[in-house]
């Protein structure tokens, strides 16, 4: 610690630092420290003289960071982000709030958690759920947050992994929309519904899994970047969609979406990712847990 104060002229220049490594600009940094854009640029100038070396290039759109400046960056935005965790910890403990930060999908959310959330706060009413939603596919780093949900084989170096489910899939409809296009049984859709619901960019392949005995293609397709979308247009009745067990659960046991047929895929499966090495305020992240 005495050589990082030799090695700093005052932890303002950290400060501004990094407010203008992540906002690529002096003026933006300047509005959100309440300064103007001749002051961060005086003490961003006084730590490269202190440091002996450049940590932005000047651009005409803004800034961006050297090499030696990135390196700076990352220790800083790390440090920077244990210190918010450990200050949020401090304040749990004083309000009695325990706080769980999870990144999850939109769909997971808004079709699975949120018909469950009254009986999540009735359960556990001293926990506070901060959510970090990931929009389209389920991929990404999990990073600064406490649990997060995605497809992958184990734990890394970085994250413990439980696994949660298989991926189970199945055509999916309004019971209104099934009742209007089922075939002569009245119970399913045995040809090409007349509108399929699809999520753009969806892996594996939508067109392949759901296939009609006797092929052909739908006449109209509904195509959206949100599974969330994905799910509500079926629930409003407006074609046949690929349900992912994981998220249309709920919808399924209330009755309110119904197979629109009897076909079941199963290609894979999910896991709840927790940060091992991550501590807020000196305890551990909590463990992976299912249910």
């Amino acid at each position: 610690m005495t050589f990082l104060r030799r090695s700093l002229p005052s932890m303002n220049g950290l400060f501004t630092f990094e407010a203008a490594a992540r906002c690529g600009s002096f003026s933006r940094a300047s509005d959100e420290l309440n300064v103007t854009p001749a002051a961060v640029s005086r003490m961003v100038s006084r730590l490269e003289e202190h440091l002996g070396t450049i940590l932005f290039l000047r651009q005409p759109g803004g800034v961006a960071l050297t090499e030696t400046g990135q390196l700076l960056f990352d220790a800083i935005a790390r440090g920077f982000a244990g210190i918010e965790g450990a200050i949020r910890a401090i304040e749990d403990r004083r309000t009695g709030m325990e706080t769980v930060s999870l990144s999850v999908s939109t769909s997971f959310t808004t079709h699975w958690m949120m018909p469950k959330m009254a009986r999540f706060k009735k359960q556990f009413p001293g926990v506070d759920l901060r959510f970090q939603l990931v929009m389209g596919a389920l991929s990404g780093p999990v990073n600064d947050v406490d649990l997060g949900m995605r497809f992958v084989d184990g734990a890394d170096e970085r994250h413990e992994a439980a696994f949660v489910m298989p991926e189970i899939l199945l055509p999916i409809c309004s019971p209104g929309y099934l009742e209007g296009h089922a075939g002569a049984d009245k119970g399913a859709i045995d040809r090409v519904p007349d509108t399929m619901i699809n999520l753009s960019d969806a892996q594996p392949n939508w067109s392949e899994l759901f296939t009609p005995a006797n092929g052909g293609d739908a006449q109209n397709s509904m195509l959206f970047s949100d599974y969330a979308i994905v799910v509500q247009a079926a629930l409003l009745g407006q074609g046949v969609a690929l349900g992912w067990l994981n998220v249309v659960g709920h919808w399924l046991a209330t009755g309110t979406l119904v197979p629109a047929r009897e076909q079941l895929m199963v290609t894979g499966g999910f896991a709840i990712l927790c940060g091992c090495a991550t501590s807020r305020g000196g305890r551990s992240s909590p463990r992976c847990a299912t249910g």
